[in-house]
């Protein structure tokens, strides 16, 4: 029976893994529940075939295994596998649609993350926390010595005139009891700070091995953590047809609602990672902060559009460019050689 089998479904979990096997015409021909420890095993004995798996915590591991056990794996975001889910949820279910799905011809795919990637992001992703957590600590701190009547200037940069205060002994318009406990937020804001502070090194070192990385830097708004993420989180540019195929992947063009023959184009369709197009729109402020006068498409771009609308214009930009860096080679200004980018 096994010899049979030509596309599996597998549905991951912390524990209990489901299989459901079907043959060349589709037709189910196992369904099986593994323990975590079983499934490599049973893996290994099964032919080389297609493994489908859904795009979520853990699943790049399992895909990377199994693709070196030699079978043909393929991961699949959620959203495009929950229309062939026929009944109510369950593992099984979950099960089938994902072997269902991965034979459509149109589906779409998620490209597997090899280890290195993964190493990266975890960086940024520990580093995303970590500033939410001094946001916090920040309102925090404001929060608790406004009820005393102490009031900072804005500007998270301009903490230390707060915790100075909380510091100082002879400071009489803080009670003593407030004092102490407001200085283990301190603390632990400091901390914070060292932590963020070690992992942008982190990064530094990332960049310096890696000639993608310096090649992005060198377009207007793309510094380390921008660069680092992108070269880590995007696909092969062979994958996108054209710059503007990019963009899209990130969300950065407008969504559409056509029918009836008549189109209708409304805001950015904020599909794709939302943390690289928040860096790219991140970066794209930046530019209209300090160059947005100085250039003179720039300065027209910014006298018929919005402001919002003209940032995330300029993010586009990039985001083209930065396709056509990786795809052709060079770095901003100065194409590679072949290459027919326009950086203006």
């Amino acid at each position: 029976m096994e010899a049979r089998v030509s596309v599996v479904g597998l549905d991951i979990a912390k524990s209990v893994f489901q299989v459901h096997a079907a043959d060349a015409d589709g037709n189910a021909v196992m369904r099986r529940k593994l323990k975590r420890e079983e499934v490599e095993t049973f893996f290994r004995k099964l032919p080389s075939c297609l493994v489908a798996l859904e795009a979520c915590p853990g699943s790049h591991f399992w895909a990377r295994l199994l693709r070196d056990i030699g079978h043909d794996v393929r991961l699949l975001p959620a959203q495009y596998v929950r229309p062939y889910v026929k009944t109510n949820k369950n593992d099984a279910a979950d099960a089938e649609a994902i072997c269902e799905a991965v034979t459509r011809p149109t589906m779409r795919f998620v490209p597997i993350k090899e280890e290195i990637q993964q190493e990266v992001l975890v960086l940024h992703r520990v580093r995303e926390m970590l500033i939410r957590q001094r946001t916090q600590l920040i309102n925090s701190i404001r929060g608790h010595l406004t009820e005393f009547g102490i009031v900072g200037p804005n500007r998270a940069h301009k903490i230390g005139l707060l915790t100075k205060l909380i510091e100082d002994d002879e400071y009489d318009e803080l009670p003593a009891v407030a004092r102490h406990a407001l200085r283990y937020l301190v603390e632990q804001l400091r901390e914070v700070k060292s932590k963020l502070f070690r992992i942008d090194r982190d990064l530094m070192k990332v960049v310096k091995g890696s000639d993608a990385c310096r090649r992005l830097m060198t377009i207007p708004g793309v510094g380390i953590v921008t660069a680092t993420a992108l070269v880590s989180s995007m696909r092969e540019p062979s994958d996108f047809k054209s710059g503007r195929h990019f963009a899209a992947w990130l969300g950065l063009v407008p969504r559409q609602h056509s029918t009836g023959g008549k189109d209708s184009l409304g805001g950015i369709s904020k599909r794709g990672d939302g943390y690289l197009r928040r860096l790219l729109i991140h970066g794209s402020r930046s530019i209209m902060r300090w160059r947005g006068r100085s250039w003179t498409w720039l300065a027209k771009l910014r006298d018929r559009r919005p402001a919002n609308v003209a940032v995330v214009a300029v993010a586009n930009k990039t985001a083209r460019i930065v396709w056509a860096l990786l795809m052709f080679g060079g770095t901003y200004g100065h194409p590679g050689e072949g290459a027919t980018m326009r950086t203006a």
